[in-house]
């Protein structure tokens, strides 16, 4: 590896010193066993009066669940509004929400997963006041939605949408077309799914005669089929329709249903290719619907009037690139609505009256907004996240519409998020670090004054002043023209007269971000623990990676792979400059697009890297599906060099160092063909290699110990060949 200039670290954070004096060493059983988790508040929901909230309590070992309600000012359990109870016919719930004027509770039960996000599961709906419980359905069912009144439940069940009456205990079936791999009615299909992040694709208006919906025509998607292994003599098969790069879509199509009268109207949106989202408008007769080209280079926001079907285009946005989909649309009273949008190159909160016209920039300046949390109708105040003190931490502001009057909410430097109660009354702000874990404190939102403390984590603070740990070092590198965030782990006896191998990490993914100044998750334990071995470990955020503007952002489009990697090499080679790196031992590793990038940078970085990971890596994007891939990189088709010049099955001969290739067998989002084309590429090219197929593992590759064995493989590979 030839040595470039090296880079002066500008910050570090280096408050676990006094951590530092004590000799226990991490274990991977440890990390994997819990000792080092966090505790939380879970499920909490704020009520309408904006005095009060809820929690949900769980005791999964008794099978006992229970809804709380607290008082803001207190913090004080002021009742239990329900408890799991087999006399009472309350069973064990995981999860609930209220109907609009909380009269009514629906309790989620024996749920069981589907894909990343949908979930199959009983429902029951407890009526608060006169404590009975009633079943929705019989049956499995996904997305069940009260209405506003808290009459009726919509749900789907075998891609058809059915409403239970609660009162008369009735059932009606709306569609009749649902059939598995062909038709979907009310949720989305697989790649909608993974890439649009939401399931339920069905909405009542404000006051229920209304339901508008999605329908998915699968009819022309290829299928996709993995074998799943079990435990039995025969193995068995999952089949699903994955649009690959290039592939046909569903065809979607947008319905509205008469509630009272049962009909289904089409809506006429002009052959929409995408319908990322709907939303109704506070007027019960105006929905909102956003649609998007197949290059989602052209996004459009328009308003469907449900009793004449007419619709109109309140705004439209493009992009030479690709633009992004959120959940930050908000109507006001009147319908004006705000939006957030990268239009001048970082992404900001924009207010439009009802017909769709400008009214003001709320924010502006060289951060993003990176979370909306709503606006308080009373103070005319905006409240949102933002990176305005350093990318790679954040902090909850508020402003005025008219984009004056900004006040910063929080204080710490770190990562700081907020829950707003109902009435933006009180915020319980939750803050963390890369030296302190999770705390929750309760906040005025109108000051950010803190008025109490909630919940920290100081005992695990206390469990880890047993053990040898290094600071993170915080920084930035360098490199083609940018300045890259960076972090690195050094042993904790470091000698900077001594020689360390160089262990990197990263995922960078378009808009991604793994450089963050907050409290650590099982892979920095990991990291700790390599660091105790004697390895240095860095993760550098290169070209592509988000929250420093969309022009830092987009630069990879057509290209993934190119820029990215070009950094990462870079970085290493700048790296090794340092007097205590020992250029000769320079390893990489990622999951998912991370394992594409470290494959890559093996490859192509041959004379820089000597050793890589690849977890669930994509080889070829011609692999992925179509909404994640194209809006990268556009079609196959049109872009074919984008496609093959970086993907790393087309150039095996480049392989010099160790690589270690891991999947697993039922990954149903990066296709177990990507590890099996790169398999076949290396062996045809001679080159050994080192591999581990996971069976009926999906992309998280986890479950009993199966965590434990991957990283024990893991690290046992890097002690061997680094």
């Amino acid at each position: 590896m030839r040595k470039t200039s090296f880079l002066v670290l500008i910050f570090i954070f280096t408050s676990f010193s006094a951590l530092l004096a004590q000799n226990n060493k991490i274990t991977l059983e440890e990390i994997y066993s819990g000792t080092f988790s966090t505790k939380g508040m879970d499920k909490l929901r704020s009520l309408q009066n904006g005095e009060q909230y809820t929690i949900l309590n769980l005791d999964r070992a008794n099978r006992e669940s229970s809804i709380d309600k607290y008082d803001y000012k207190t913090l004080e359990k002021s009742e239990t509004l329900l408890r799991s109870s087999a006399s009472k016919g309350i069973p064990f719930f995981t999860s609930y929400e209220f109907s609009k004027d909380e009269t009514k509770v629906l309790l989620a039960t024996e749920i069981t997963p589907i894909f990343r996000r949908s979930t199959l599961g009983l429902y029951y709906v407890y009526d608060m006041e006169t404590q009975k419980t009633i079943k929705v359905s019989e049956d499995k069912i996904q997305e069940p939605s009260l209405s506003p009144d808290g009459t009726q439940v919509a749900y789907v069940r075998d891609n058809n949408i059915y409403i239970f009456n609660i009162a008369e205990n009735t059932t009606v079936q709306i569609t009749e077309d649902g059939e598995k791999n062909k038709i979907i009615n009310g949720v989305t299909d697989w790649v909608y799914e993974e890439e649009f992040a939401f399931v339920r694709a069905f909405e009542w208006n404000s006051d229920g005669s209304k339901l508008a919906f999605i329908r998915f025509d699968e009819s022309l998607v290829p299928e996709f089929s993995m074998d799943v292994y079990g435990s039995d003599l025969y193995q068995t098969q999952t089949v699903f329709k994955y649009p690959k790069a290039g592939e046909e879509n569903a065809v979607v199509s947008l319905h509205m249903l008469d509630v009272n009268s049962g009909s289904i109207t089409e809506i006429d949106l002009n052959d929409p290719y995408y319908i990322p989202r709907i939303k109704w408008m506070n007027h019960p007769n105006f929905l909102s619907v956003q649609t998007l080209n197949r290059h989602q280079n052209n996004l459009k926001l328009v308003q469907v009037n449900a009793t004449s079907g007419t619709t109109k285009t309140l705004l439209e946005e493009t992009d030479e690139a690709y633009l992004d989909v959120t959940d930050n649309l908000t109507f006001l009273k009147d319908d004006s609505f705000i939006w957030t949008s990268e239009q001048d190159g970082y992404n900001h909160i924009y207010l439009y009256d009802s017909s769709g016209k400008l009214k003001s920039q709320v924010t502006n300046g060289p951060w993003e907004v990176t979370r909306y949390y709503g606006y308080d109708s009373k103070s005319g105040r905006i409240f949102y996240q933002s990176t305005e003190n350093g990318s790679i931490n954040r902090d909850v502001y508020s402003i005025r519409s008219n984009g004056k009057g900004k006040k910063r909410l929080t204080a710490a430097l770190g990562r700081n998020s907020a829950d707003f109660s109902a009435d933006f009354t009180y915020f319980i702000n939750s803050y963390s670090s890369a030296t302190t874990p999770p705390t929750f404190t309760l906040h005025q939102a109108s000051t950010g004054k803190k008025i109490k403390d909630i919940l920290d984590n100081n005992h695990l603070l206390e469990k880890l002043a047993a053990y040898t740990l290094s600071p993170k070092e915080f920084s930035t590198i360098a490199i083609n023209g940018n300045e890259l965030n960076m972090w690195m782990i050094k042993p904790a006896d470091f000698d900077p007269n001594k020689k360390y191998p160089l262990f990197m990490t990263q995922y960078s993914g378009p808009g991604s971000q793994s450089v963050s100044n907050s409290w650590m998750g099982s892979n920095d334990y990991w990291y700790q623990m390599l660091a105790n071995e004697g390895y240095i470990v860095v993760c550098v955020d290169g070209r592509g990676t988000g929250y420093k503007g969309a022009q830092f952002k987009k630069v990879t489009y057509r290209e993934l792979g190119k820029y990215e990697v070009e950094d990462q090499i870079d970085a290493a080679k700048k790296l090794s400059e340092l007097p205590y790196i020992d250029e000769e031992r320079t390893g990489i590793w990622g999951w998912s697009y991370g394992g594409f990038m470290s494959t890559n940078c093996l490859l192509k970085g041959n004379d820089t890297f000597e050793m890589a990971i690849a977890v669930a890596p994509v080889t070829s994007w011609r692999f992925y599906d179509t909404i994640y891939t194209e809006r990268f990189m556009r079609t196959p088709q049109e872009n074919p060099s984008g496609y093959d010049e970086n993907s790393p099955f087309n150039y095996p001969e480049l392989l010099k160092g160790k690589y270690l290739l891991v999947h697993g067998s039922s990954d149903d989002n990066v296709h177990v063909q990507n590890a099996m084309r790169m398999v076949d590429a290396l062996v045809q090219a001679n080159k050994q290699f080192e591999w581990a197929i996971y069976p009926d593992k999906n992309h998280g590759i986890y479950g009993g110990n199966t965590r434990l064995h991957l990283y024990t493989k893991m690290t046992n590979f890097i002690k061997e060949n680094l």
